[in-house]
């Protein structure tokens, strides 16, 4: 293990890099940056193992070991992925979005524009991608813009910035979700992701709207003058939804799942809610379960005159959406599987020992780290979040982070924060939301970069703090 260690955490070390370069460098996919570097840190580990005269061979079978990787993780994670996206994609066509912005509008009062925004971004981001959701609340920016006088970049800002924190953080968003399965946090522990990342993410939400109000007052918009009004994008549909049912696809998921948690709760040597109805809540508290039924409730917001056509073309979009990060989720649910037919987790054991600094909460800057260079070097949150998710899961007994609080994989949960934290930094020129934001907000490069890029740069390093806070008291 001495000489095998070195060699194999510089493999390791090594195709990591292969992602970035390839990724950053020659813009490939990262599904198949993850897959060549899967399988040249599985040649270089059999490599290592031959020339180390190991007992045992570095990744037996190296192509089944990357298809039964990439099954599994899609077996655990795939559906609630899936039916997330599609939760996300009904709530965007069908005008939800726009009455759950409303109804924050209303809740925090037109005389705090730029606060209004950055909630009804965070509330909007939960179940629809943050790309989506600017495009769809860019006429609510500009049209509040025009009425109460408030430059077009801090209100931009900050709705960019509310929505990114919750895209990054809180599940049914599928990057979250994907980090907490590739972490391994069971369908029972996914409701402490949701409830641990709340507070993150509105922290991380704030630190961006004080960066907007601060920094960005000075900055120009180039929009032009004929711009859709906000009440013009409202004609397009034919109704809009009560704001009781267009909260209920992500409110009744999220109770579900946290019934299920609380009935399934050990207690005198069972469970809290024993019996056929313990078993009950419990099967409808699962997230595939309870998502399903957010779908259900989604599809009842069609307006009774909805052709059964568009419906399917919705579903299709939600599909398509998914696609990527169901793809990319497998690859590094794949690399995980071939990290861990390694033994490098007990070489990286065997270095950190009991009592080392490396460990706990000094582990979660190790994690920020690496998905923080995979954000800045790629572009994609969600990608960051599942490779770096992916990296981190075999590592957890070494750096201290696989223990649990009474029932709730807390160490877990804290990874991904820590690597949520990172997957926000920065929003720059190589990832396709900063060019959303630029380009609906009116903003030329110099601008965004003043704007969007320090903002996330901000609300990274923000969170990351109120993570290492929070890691101080339950690790």
């Amino acid at each position: 293990m001495s000489t095998a260690g070195p060699a194999l955490l510089a493999a390791l070390a090594a195709s990591i890099a292969l992602i970035i370069v390839l990724c950053g460098r020659f813009r490939l996919h990262p599904f198949l940056a993850i897959v060549l570097a899967t399988y040249a840190f599985g040649l270089l580990a059999m490599g290592v193992g031959v020339a180390t005269d190991a007992d045992r061979k570095f990744v037996d079978n190296l192509a089944g070991t990357i298809a039964e990787g990439f099954g599994s993780i899609l077996a655990s994670i795939g559906l609630v992925i899936l039916f997330g996206t599609i939760i996300g994609k009904v709530l965007e066509r069908t005008g939800a979005a726009v009455t759950l912005a409303e109804g924050v509008l209303k809740v925090v009062g037109k005389r705090h524009p730029a606060l209004a925004m950055s909630l009804m971004g965070w509330v909007v981001s939960v179940p629809v991608f943050c790309d989506s959701g600017y495009v769809v609340l860019s006429p609510l920016q500009r049209s509040i813009a025009r009425k109460t006088g408030k430059n077009p970049v801090v209100l931009g800002t900050a709705l960019a910035t509310g929505l990114y924190a919750s895209h990054t953080f809180v599940p049914p968003t599928p990057g979250p979700i994907a980090a907490a399965g590739n972490v391994g946090i069971g369908s029972d522990g996914l409701i402490w992701v949701i409830l641990f990342s709340i507070p993150v993410s509105l922290v991380a939400a704030a630190a961006g709207l004080v960066w907007a109000l601060r920094r960005t007052g000075d900055l120009e918009s180039r929009l032009p003058d004929a711009q859709q009004t906000f009440e013009e994008y409202k004609a397009q549909f034919e109704r809009l939804p009560s704001m009781g049912s267009a909260l209920a696809p992500i409110i009744v998921p999220i109770v579900l799942m946290a019934v299920g948690s609380v009935a399934a709760f050990p207690a005198d040597g069972g469970t809290l809610v024993g019996g056929a109805f313990g078993a009950f809540l419990t099967d409808l508290g699962n997230p595939v379960n309870a998502l399903l039924i957010g779908v259900l409730l989604a599809l009842a917001l069609l307006p009774p005159k909805r052709d059964a056509q568009a419906l399917t073309t919705w579903v299709a979009e939600g599909l398509v959406d998914a696609a990527p990060i169901l793809v990319i989720t497998g690859a590094g649910g794949a690399f995980g599987a071939v990290i861990k037919g390694t033994p490098i987790a007990d070489y990286i054991a065997s270095l950190i020992g009991d009592g080392s600094s490396v460990s706990g909460v000094t582990a979660l800057l190790v994690l920020f780290g690496l998905a923080a260079l995979l954000k800045t070097a790629q572009g994609s949150s969600t990608a960051a979040l599942i490779i770096t998710s992916t990296l981190a899961q075999p590592l957890l007994p070494a750096l201290g982070l696989d223990g649990t609080m009474g029932s709730i994989p807390i160490g877990q949960v804290m990874a991904v924060l820590a690597i949520g934290a990172g997957a926000m930094v920065v929003s720059h020129v190589n990832d396709s939301y900063f060019w959303v934001v630029s380009q609906f907000s009116g903003m030329d490069v110099k601008t965004a970069y003043r704007a969007q890029t320090a903002a996330t740069l901000v609300q990274g390093l923000t969170a990351l703090a109120f993570v290492l806070l929070l890691g101080l008291v339950v690790l």
